[in-house]
């Protein structure tokens, strides 16, 4: 599954991470031709924050964890 987000502080980012190292799959952030694993905090510090990202959770069951980032959706 795929949503775009948002993370425009670092409390944004602090928190994001801590929410998905909770899950059992992968999630992966994109940021133009870069993929990062969105558990990496210092992967994410990598990418240009300044623009939505392209998240993928490698999981059809990911309800929960939506649930959970609906702060950091932006579509």
């Amino acid at each position: 599954m795929e949503k775009t987000i948002c993370l425009k502080t670092i409390s944004d980012v602090k928190n994001f991470v801590n929410i998905v190292t909770t899950c059992s799959y992968d999630v992966d952030l994109i940021s133009d031709k870069y993929v990062i694993d969105a558990k990496s905090i210092m992967g994410i510090f990598s990418l240009d924050l300044s623009k939505p990202l392209k998240m993928v959770l490698n999981s059809e069951d990911c309800d929960d964890i939506l649930e959970k980032l609906k702060d950091f959706i932006c579509e």
